[in-house]
């Protein structure tokens, strides 16, 4: 057991709190729902970037490379000046869906280098360019880009030649659980002497102005020691703290209210306001800050003068213990070295060394990515829609509006998001991804964020799961069942012990979500489900969660099947609670029976001859119900390749311990000969029958496989496609009352609007899917054996078992982030700085998806939530 997993004992045990700090701030609080009070739902425009800087948030805070405690009562984050910006550098910049030509894209290199679970040890670096940071440039030329042009980024405007620019390494190590070292070094990678404003800051989120009569909290400057500055702070529930920052450095004070003067031009609360420290520092005004040094915001400013190539560093301590005499010792790098030595020796144990130093790495910044993926996440919707006392109301509209059916939710705790600029609220069915990925290195805590959503203050009276806070209502593929089944026994494997407490607390939850899923996705009672885009986003012919043109509704090939996924999760965890407690077995009957009738249903509606499944084609489509008729939509996609996420074996050492279930599972088998085509057997090695469900069968299910393991369908170099590159040149189109609606094959970008076009499922390459592909595969191979191979690539005469058609899919989403013989990533496409630079080129983004020809990332650069899978696929398979 190294250090960290000692750490990871406490912290379960609670003997310990190691995981009260953390890197909860958000990188974007700006722009998003919760802090949208306009009278149209435009959360963009409400709250600016322009604003940020001036604005005291409702619901939370952001910063760049910031930590908070587990209620974000108190904030630290360093802040960055260069002489030439129009702006204190205090938070991360990027155009919002409305002004990204391919939506909201952030404009910042900003990269997560390493974390423990507990956060002993972080690692995070920002590059930071000593040119005027080009904020105009940035959104004109993205305006007078279309859909059909790249991104304008960064890196294309020049602001980083000649290596014109500091790195920033932001590291924090905690020599107990309330005393965290800081350690920010930065570095000048340009050709001559620059100077750099350093401004470690703190702050306390704003409570006080929401609720009269709230305590405020107070810092102020404190007794120094020689050579050292302190900020003391105090709160009412937090306690005292002491910020200790190694020099002379100037102490400043403000509070963090907003400047009601510049933004409105009236009088505010306070003469001092939050954007304080910008006025202080890039405008020279010495009254903006308070003179008394007290406060709720507090800085210390360093200037430092770098020569070319030239590194220095300062130290920070933040803890509850009053400051001693030498802080700042030999000790204090010493521990620093020791909690990075020990996150060596953790991840040790979970990557295993057989692999490249290169692997490792990359696994390494994947996990590290969604480790730094926690963000503390508030949302009262109640208080949201009726507004504060003391402030505006909100306009009337707001309470008939976006998620004013969602007035029970309540959320204050810290979440794993997708990613925490461009995606800064959760989404319900990328955390069941980040949970499987977490749960290698924290099963505790992936365990505890799935229970999270099915808590009677998440998940709706009628059973469904938020979805987002765009629109809590929106459906998500259902998952969450697979992500605790899952999670379930990847903890088992970790820590050696049947959690079952948790896998019966998740899934008496989810049999209310089950019920909504029936009761409202299942509009003619047939078993064939809805549910909208389904995540998907654009992939299909029309928006799949608006009133079709042609009218009428879509029988969704996917919806079915997700579903028949779900029954499979639910089945699956009944009999494996079912071992201690029999009274699951009659729910494990259910789920069974419930299964077949879905898969039945997917080839045959209702027994009126519609089915999803196309005999001639051998591939699943939707189905267009109007009036008139019901038609085939056939676009071959990711929709057709879903079914084969519906599989689950049957093993007779778990089924010939459960007589009840065995019983009338036979009884089924006998009397309802008409659902046998979903249900196969074989001889178990151990002796026994294991059985198989699964919505295609073994004919199906190769004839599927011809299409997705093709190279000009979806087999790409690097994972399988949402979209078949058939449609390059054969794109679907039907037209409706004149107007042509169609689906070409797009590999990178949207070049459509369709659901904001800020992603694409029309022929990238998406992690999540992949992954569920992989596991699929693995389990036919698991039933099949090598009685079942097929040709991969088709048409190449080489024959693969499903075991290896699975590793195969593995090692080409490994490579998009190896470095080829070429010295190349494909996941750095055309990028050159990323590809030949020593100082960017084993810096790596965890993209939302992937170009579907070439592998270069697109998407939200940030989004190591559900990308990071890659960690487990490196764990599990290697390269």
């Amino acid at each position: 057991m190294t250090e960290e997993h000692r750490r990871l004992e406490e912290a379960t045990r609670r003997s310990a709190h190691w995981r009260r700090w953390g890197p909860y701030l958000s990188e974007r609080q700006w722009g998003t729902v919760r802090e949208d009070y306009s009278p149209g739902g435009t959360a963009w425009e409400y709250f600016p970037h322009d604003h940020a800087r001036s604005r005291a948030y409702r619901w939370g805070e952001d910063g760049l490379a910031g930590i908070s405690d587990n209620h974000q009562r108190l904030c630290f984050a360093p802040a960055l000046w260069n002489g030439r910006d129009p702006i204190l550098k205090e938070r991360l910049f990027g155009l919002t869906g409305s002004q990204g030509n391919h939506g909201e894209d952030v404009k910042e290199y900003y990269f997560y280098l390493d974390s423990t679970p507990t956060h002993s040890y972080m690692r995070y670096l920002y590059k930071y360019p000593q040119r005027a940071y080009p904020y105009t440039e940035l959104l004109e030329e993205n305006a007078r880009r279309d859909r059909r042009r790249p991104e304008y980024e960064l890196l294309d405007t020049g602001v980083f030649a000649d290596d014109r620019y500091f790195d920033v390494v932001v590291e924090y190590a905690k020599a107990g659980v309330d005393d965290l070292l800081v350690r920010i070094a930065v570095t000048n990678r340009g050709p001559e002497a620059a100077e750099l404003h350093l401004l470690p800051t703190l702050w306390f989120r704003n409570t006080w102005t929401w609720e009269p009569g709230t305590a405020r909290p107070r810092l102020r400057a404190a007794a120094s020691h020689v050579g050292v500055r302190v900020v003391e702070a105090e709160h009412e529930t937090l306690g005292r703290r002491w910020l200790v920052c190694e020099g002379a450095a100037d102490l400043l004070f403000t509070e963090n209210e907003t400047n009601a003067r510049r933004l409105w031009g009236v009088a505010g609360p306070t003469a001092y306001a939050k954007d304080a420290f910008h006025d202080y520092v890039v405008h020279g005004r010495a009254e903006a800050v308070n003179p008394a040094g007290v406060g709720t915001k507090a800085a210390a400013h360093y200037r430092l003068a770098l020569a070319p190539g030239q590194t220095r560093a300062v130290r920070l301590r933040l803890s509850d213990a009053a400051p001693a005499a030498a802080p700042f010792g030999d000790a204090f790098d010493t521990l620093i070295e020791q909690r990075r030595r020990e996150a060596d020796e953790f991840y040790a144990t979970v990557v295993d060394a057989a692999c490249s130093d290169d692997a490792r790495a990359v696994a390494r910044q994947a996990f590290a990515g969604m480790l730094w993926g926690k963000q503390f996440y508030h949302l009262d919707v109640k208080r949201w829609l009726a507004g504060d006392p003391g402030q505006p109301p909100p306009p009337p509209a707001r309470r008939h509006g976006r998620n004013a059916q969602w007035t029970h939710l309540y959320n204050a705790d810290v979440i794993s998001m997708p990613d925490k600029w461009e995606y800064p609220w959760y989404a319900a069915w990328d955390l069941a991804f980040h949970t499987v990925g977490l749960a290698p290195v924290d099963p505790d805590f992936a365990k505890s964020q799935l229970i999270l959503f099915l808590r009677e203050w998440y998940l709706h009276p009628n059973g469904q799961i938020p979805a987002y806070e765009w629109s809590f209502a929106d459906v998500n593929p259902p998952v969450h069942a697979w992500a605790a089944w899952r999670v379930y026994k990847i903890d088992r494997r970790v820590t050696g012990v049947a959690d079952r407490d948790f896998l019966e607390k998740a899934f008496q939850k989810l049999l209310l979500n089950f019920t909504w899923w029936v009761n409202r996705k299942d509009t003619e009672g047939m078993n064939v489900f809805e549910g909208g885009f389904l995540g998907l986003d654009n992939i299909g012919v029309f928006d799949r969660s608006s009133p079709l043109p042609t009218g009428g509704h879509i029988e969704q090939s996917d919806g079915t099947s997700w579903m028949g996924m779900y029954c499979l999760n639910m089945l699956a965890i009944a009999l494996e609670l079912s071992q201690a407690n029999p009274a699951y077995e009659d729910i494990a009957s259910k789920f069974f029976e419930h299964f077949v009738y879905i898969a039945k249903a997917m080839n045959d509606l209702g027994g009126d001859g519609i089915t999803l499944w196309d005999e001639q084609d051998g591939f699943y489509y939707d189905v267009l119900h109007t009036d008139r008729e019901a038609r085939q939509l056939k676009v071959r996609s990711m929709v057709g390749l879903i079914p084969l996420f519906a599989v689950e074996t049957l093993e007779p050492d778990v089924i010939d311990r459960l007589p009840g279930f065995t019983r009338r599972m036979q009884w089924f088998i006998d009397n309802r000969p008409e659902f046998r085509a979903n249900l196969d057997t074989v001889s178990a090695s151990g002796g026994g029958v294991r059985r198989l469900l699964s919505i295609v069968n073994r004919t199906q299910l190769t004839r599927v496989l011809r299409y997705m393991l093709d190279r000009d369908e979806f087999l790409s170099p690097h994972g399988i496609r949402a979209l078949s590159r058939y449609h390059r040149e054969h794109p679907y189109v039907l037209t409706v009352d004149g107007v042509e609606h169609r689906v070409d094959y797009e590999p990178a970008e949207s070049r459509m609007a369709l659901f904001g076009g800020n992603s694409n499922w029309r022929g990238p390459v998406w992690f999540p899917m992949n992954y569920l592909l992989i596991e699929s595969l693995q389990k036919f191979h698991h039933f099949y054996g090598d009685d079942l191979k097929v040709e991969c690539p088709s048409g190449s005469h080489r024959l693969l078992n499903l075991w290896d058609v699975a590793g195969e899919l593995s090692r080409g989403l490994i490579r998009l982030f190896l470095r080829g013989r070429d010295g190349r990533r494909p996941v750095h496409g055309a990028a050159r700085t990323f590809q030949i630079d020593p100082n960017w080129r084993d810096l790596l983004l965890f993209y939302e998806y992937f170009h579907g020809d070439e592998g270069a990332g697109i998407g939200a650069s940030h989004q190591t939530g559900w990308t990071g899978l890659v960690a487990k696929l490196i764990q599990q398979s290697g390269e």
